[in-house]
Parts: structure tokens; sequence; C-alpha cells
């Protein structure tokens, strides 16, 4: 069994399913619920341990009961929280999401500005068979020593863009960086998302690419953009689909797997888990994937 550690950000999602966005102040009336857990790097943990891989996570939550349920999901679905920090005094991160008959969500996200960003010796910590390293932008710190050491060891080293970083020695330490749409048009102020990956390239040496939803993957290769598509499905869902693209990218490029197959893999998991309600309780397991795949060959 590989091993993909993943650094960052760890929430619990209230999801609620409505028929349209709310336009208005007044009571919505939704017609489904889920209580799942959430969070860019603990969505993507929770990903590569249901395709069968190890996944430990590392991340800071409060020593409150949000932070138990937190846990409680995470040890569910196998992931390895030994690396988990409970901080006295400090709350939980906590959403509310909307999600509307087409599949589209709205975020509103409570986290803990006061959480300490010191990393200590956890890098030391990580286990023998970690081969990536998947991290998030939301503990900065800590992502650019995980990041650091793996890259080192001749692993992979993927940061999730979901925003731009406050340091740029996190996109340095990085091997892999996998941005979203608007994060990358928001860091280079390029709508055109084959000018901006030419413009990102000059201040991230790593490899590069961004993904834009049902338009697939665009990534840069041999001087040239190319373009993944991704696969067609009807989204019920797609709150965490970004965050098991990263997981099941980390994954198969720890297997061994070079970047393009990684996106195809990473995409049908995405896709699958945009059939689904409910965040991460979405993500796929191995032989899903793995059967979406040679049905869609």
């Amino acid at each position: 069994m590989v091993g993909v550690l993943c650094v960052g950000f760890a929430a619990l999602d209230h999801v609620f399913g409505l028929n349209t966005m709310p336009q208005r102040a007044e009571k919505h009336v939704a017609h489904r619920f889920a209580a799942v857990g959430g969070g860019n790097a603990a969505n993507a943990a929770v990903a590569i341990a249901r395709l069968g891989g190890h996944a430990m996570l590392a991340t800071r939550i409060g020593d409150d009961d949000i932070g138990t349920a937190i846990l409680a999901g995470l040890t569910r679905d196998g992931v390895d929280v030994s690396l988990a920090r409970r901080l006295k005094n400090h709350r939980s991160a906590i959403s509310a999401i909307l999600v509307d008959e087409a599949g589209e969500r709205m975020v509103i996200n409570y986290a803990d500005q006061s959480m300490p960003d010191e990393v200590g010796d956890f890098p030391a910590l990580i286990a023998s068979d970690i081969r990536a390293v998947m991290a998030d932008t939301r503990w900065e710190p800590a992502a650019t020593a995980a990041l650091t050491s793996i890259v080192a060891q001749g692993g992979a080293g993927v940061v999730d863009i979901d925003r731009p970083p406050r340091n740029p020695a996190l996109l340095h330490a990085a091997s892999h960086i996998v941005a979203s749409a608007q994060a990358l048009r928001t860091m280079t102020g390029i709508d055109d998302l084959s000018s901006a990956l030419q413009a990102f390239r000059k201040t991230a040496p790593g490899w590069i690419a961004v993904t834009d939803s049902e338009r697939g993957t665009f990534y840069w290769e041999d001087d040239h953009v190319r373009h993944s598509p991704a696969f067609p499905v009807t989204a019920v869902d797609t709150l965490g689909a970004g965050d098991v693209f990263h997981g099941a990218f980390a994954l198969d490029l720890a297997e061994g797997m070079d970047e393009r197959t990684a996106i195809r893999f990473a995409s049908a998991a995405a896709a699958i888990k945009c059939t689904r309600f409910g965040g991460r309780d979405g993500a796929p397991f191995r032989s899903e994937v793995d059967q979406f795949l040679m049905s869609a060959s």
C-alpha cells in the first residue's frame, strides 16, 4: 500500500440540497441534508484511502465537539490522523453549504484565524511508506516543510492552489502544482487559462496544471499547453470534486504513473463524485474508478 500525506484543512460540512440557489434573505426549505467531514486536505485524504492508498493527514483542529466529529469521520474512512493537532482553546472549522439542482454550491465557512502556524517536528514523523505529499494553502509553513521533505526524497509534492498562497515558497517547494481556474486567474490577472498558464510558469518552477470543472484540465508539457477533457456526467453535487481530484492525482503519482495517466485517473474519480450528493461522502472506491475507466475506453 503506497502512502500519501495530506497537509492542510479539515472541517465539518453541513450540506443543504435546494432546488435553486437563494436570491433573497428569507426562509428556504432544503430537500436534502448531509452532515459530513470536509476541507481540502481532509477530503483528499479520504479519497486516497478509498482508492486503496495509505492516507495520513496533518491538520489543525480545536479541542471542541466539532473537532471530535471531524476526527471520528476521518478515522471511519481509514485515514491515519496521528499527525492531527488538537489545539486547546481553539475552535474547529465548520461550513454551511448550499447545493442547487445543477450541482453548483455556495460555501459559507468559519475557520479560527488564531490557529498557530508552528510546524514543530512533524515532517520527521512522516511514515516510511509515504511516496507523495498533497498540500493545500491553509497551513502553509507545514505544507512547505512536508513538500520540501518529500521532493528531496524523490517523491511527488503536489500543492492544491484554490486561492493564492501567502508565501511563494509554497510554490517553489512543490514538484506539481494544480490550481483552480479562479485561483489562476486571480494570481495572473489573465482570463484565458492557456495564456494564464504560460504566465504562471515564469513564477512556478514545477509541473503546472489548472482544473476548470466540466471543461477539464489544462497543463504545461513540452513548452505547450495540453488539454485533458473531463468525463461527461450529470452533476448532482460538485462539492469536494476538486479535492477528490487532487487526492487521486497525488496517489497515482505515488504509484509511479505519469502525469497524463494521473490526470485521467483523477478526472474519473472526480466525475464519479459529482454524480453523488453529500460532499466527500460521494468519493468513489478504487473498483468504481477502474470500472468507470474501462467503460469509458
